[in-house]
């Protein structure tokens, strides 16, 4: 299964992004609010400067304690990400993931982003795959 079937599934709902210079505090109350994972760190909706994800808040709270939420995104966000594109395979995206321990990924046609995915939907993708295989296989032990 390719990486297009997945956005397909999801809908349009857009990708979150933040400026850059939003504060962490902003930041975090949108990820609660729209109660998602990242956001990603976009100076235009479609250019990709960063991810910053709720390990990232998290991780510098631990760090250097609650006054990290005035600050701004830049300084905490994985700016070096790994993207995907709509016609990589979702068994080497999950296997990047994976091996990343990362838990998003822009999904890039040349250097705009049309899509953002999770390793659930990833998951989700290769559960229903999976489960055609099953149906399939089944279909031909019954004679169907």
């Amino acid at each position: 299964m390719q990486v297009q079937h997945i956005l397909k599934d999801k809908g349009d709902d857009g990708v979150v992004t933040v400026p850059p210079g939003t504060t962490v505090g902003d930041a975090a109350a949108l990820l609660s609010a729209r109660r998602i994972g990242a956001v990603i760190v976009s100076p235009d909706g479609k250019r990709v400067a960063g991810i910053l994800s709720e390990r990232d808040i998290v991780r510098e709270l631990g760090r250097s304690g609650s006054g990290c939420l005035s600050g701004a995104v830049d300084g905490i966000m994985t700016a070096k990400i790994e993207s995907c594109t709509r016609s990589d395979d979702t068994d080497s995206v999950m296997e990047r993931m994976t091996s990343g321990r990362f838990r998003h990924m822009p999904v890039m046609e040349g250097d705009e982003m049309i899509g953002l995915i999770s390793i659930g939907d990833v998951v989700k993708a290769q559960l229903s795959k999976l489960n055609m295989e099953k149906e399939a296989l089944t279909g031909m032990i019954m004679g169907n």
